[in-house]
């Protein structure tokens, strides 16, 4: 089990943003409501300080001290808005003479009345708790003074705890509807990374397996084509393709053993029999010296091979380039195997110029690959088969095709054939690393290498090389 796994760490990071998140929301979306409400009850009591109260107050030219309770007392009367707000009189002397509650008027501050004086406009406003505990917006304007020079206030003050009680209910909608919201985002969050997290569990244990040596194993298929379901399926392909390359790297290391077993036996064999063989036997004797010859030729052949597939791998597989002519190169090959074309019973047709066909290369490597082609196309012909050799040539390329009208390639083996360890035909002798050698030299040199072949109808290598001269 793993303690620190990625759906621990995705809650933790994503459960604290998202919560410092919803804090931050659902502060702001209360101040802001808050802030509204607040505003709105303000331009209420702002509303009221308009003609209506000048007209009551400043109707006669002159109001005095006597009859201002009086006028006052009227006004309160005729308030339309007493069940949404207290208004309050007040004299010039800053006292509550008549209030619309009918109640006295003691102790209480009201720090809006001082504002009013001080303010241009004659308007002052404050929120505070009352002496009862109560949470009010006031505002208090101050009447102009009369030509008797009497002067007094009308005070308007709104509950807030109405208001606040309804910004407490939506800052807890709010945070409701936030916790649905944390619930469904962490509930899809942490089905979407299971869905993620699941498989990829999988393949770790299935790279486990794989890389312990087990290539048999696979990942169900992935219901998803996503980039899981691909890597699923590069998984599952490489663990097939790991496998089959081991199974061929052993077929490889048999074949190798068994190929060099088999002239070493030789050797030994035609070793000991010189050695007790007569000395005037020498039809033996040179019969066993030519077999030991011809099989440590083969031996140095397949050693060289090696290490030139080991140089390939290695990235050291190195060319030695100069100006050749490509004729004289094929034709010192062909020469090998003209003795080996009437030994088999095999027809060598050789179809190039005459005339030099100068290039840069590395002659020694392009030799390798000419006899290694050609003598694919000997080792899998049949009796009164042919092989053949021609070169075509235009300003830019040389193009030196080999065929053969041997047993042919199978469809499915032919894209194959130039891997390392690949063999189409295991009943033939060979390490199966010729050809892709072969390849890796014709690509140093910037070549392609093309094999065409139908089973039954033989086989046809084109080598394309540039022509360069310099």
């Amino acid at each position: 089990m793993i303690k620190n796994s990625i759906v621990k760490r995705w809650a933790v990071s994503v459960l604290a943003g998202i919560i410092i998140l919803i804090i931050a929301i659902g502060v702001s979306i209360g101040l802001i409501l808050k802030q509204q409400y607040y505003n709105s009850v303000e331009m209420t009591l702002n509303s009221r300080a308009n003609a209506m109260v000048l007209s009551n107050f400043n109707s006669a030219s002159a109001i005095s001290d006597e009859n201002f309770i009086k006028i006052g007392k009227n006004f309160v009367d005729n308030f339309s808005d007493k069940n949404i707000m207290e208004v309050w009189v007040i004299d010039k002397n800053g006292s509550v003479v008549v209030s619309s509650t009918g109640f006295s008027v003691k102790g209480e501050k009201y720090p809006d009345y001082d504002y009013a004086k001080a303010s241009e406009n004659r308007k002052g406003f404050w929120t505070g708790e009352m002496q009862s505990g109560e949470k009010v917006m006031a505002m208090t304007y101050v009447l102009p003074q009369n030509e008797n020079g009497v002067n007094g206030a009308v005070r308007y003050i709104i509950s807030l705890e109405d208001v606040d009680r309804q910004i407490v209910f939506i800052w807890v909608i709010i945070f409701v509807l936030l916790l649905v919201f944390i619930s469904f985002v962490v509930t899809s969050g942490a089905f979407f990374i299971n869905s993620i997290i699941n498989p990829v569990r999988k393949i770790n244990e299935t790279a486990s397996k794989i890389a312990k040596g087990d290539f048999n194993v696979s990942i169900e298929k992935y219901k998803y084509d996503d980039e899981i379901g691909q890597l699923c399926d590069t998984i599952n392909n490489m663990a097939q393709e790991i496998g089959e390359t081991e199974r061929m790297k052993n077929e490889f290391i048999s074949t190798v053993s068994h190929e060099l077993r088999t002239p070493l036996t030789a050797i030994k064999g035609w070793g000991e029999t010189i050695r007790s063989a007569k000395e005037d036997d020498d039809e033996l004797i040179e019969k066993g010296i030519n077999v030991i010859v011809n099989e440590s030729e083969r031996l140095t052949d397949l050693v060289e091979e090696l290490l030139d597939f080991s140089r390939m791998e290695s990235g050291k597989l190195t060319l030695k380039v100069s100006k050749l002519d490509i004729v004289k190169e094929i034709n010192e090959v062909l020469e090998v195997f003209r003795e080996r074309s009437e030994r088999e019973s095999i027809e060598l047709i050789v179809d190039i110029p005459h005339n030099s066909l100068s290039m840069m290369g590395d002659k020694n490597r392009l030799k390798q690959v000419f006899v290694n082609v050609i003598d694919n196309s000997f080792k899998y012909n049949k009796k009164d088969g042919f092989v053949k050799v021609n070169i075509e040539c235009t300003n830019s390329e040389i193009q030196v095709v080999i065929s053969d009208n041997g047993c042919g390639i199978s469809k499915n083996d032919l894209p194959r054939v130039r891997e390392k360890f690949y063999k189409a035909n295991n009943s033939q002798r060979g390490s199966g690393i010729g050809l892709a050698v072969a390849d890796e030299i014709i690509k140093m040199h910037d070549g392609e290498m093309i094999i065409e072949s139908k089973i039954g109808l033989g086989t046809t290598t084109t080598l394309i090389l540039p022509r360069k001269n310099k």
